[in-house]
């Protein structure tokens, strides 16, 4: 009884690290681009959703408007200061676990999402900021899930990435 309570107490560790490292970002931005111009953005939506994707690509929009919208940008339908646009890819990693004094060893496999926002500018048409939010997307955008988890789960790391919008705003 004493090791499978040590065992269920390692996993459950082992889960909150996981969780942990669910969230990692970065980002990279032009230099010379004068932030404090973009007032307004408008969804450059230059490739059809697949049949099926619509939901989460609903999740993904909502999400990235709350985010913008808590920096002062506000969303226009066309003559958006900026341009923003995403590509989201979802990938299968296998894992293990063993334990030390025990002769149990836990695999799993789990989905890896990797979230690219872009934001670019329409006059010049150069790319001026780009975030990465790294295992953002699971299979909490899968119709299995609770969506209400789902969104949860999608809206987390986006606002750890844009925190760093605009640059030097996750300094503060």
């Amino acid at each position: 009884m004493e090791n499978q309570m040590k065992l269920i107490d390692f996993i459950v560790f082992m889960a909150l690290g996981v969780a942990a490292f669910a969230q990692e970002v970065q980002f990279d931005y032009d230099r010379g681009a004068n932030f404090s111009a973009y007032r307004t953005y408008q969804w450059l939506d230059n490739k059809a959703v697949q049949v099926g994707d619509e939901i989460p690509d609903r999740y993904i929009k909502r999400a990235v408007d709350e985010q913008l919208s808590t920096k002062g940008l506000r969303r226009v339908e066309s003559g958006g200061d900026l341009l923003v646009a995403y590509e989201a890819e979802i990938t299968r990693e296998s894992g293990f676990a063993s334990i030390f004094g025990f002769t149990r060893i836990a695999t799993s496999t789990i989905d890896i999402g990797k979230l690219v926002i872009g934001l670019s500018d329409p006059v010049t048409k150069q790319l001026i900021w780009q975030g990465t939010a790294f295992k953002a997307v699971y299979t909490t955008l899968d119709s299995g899930k609770n969506p209400d988890e789902a969104y949860r789960c999608l809206v987390k790391p986006l606002a750890k990435l844009f925190r760093n919008y605009p640059p030097g705003a996750g300094k503060q």
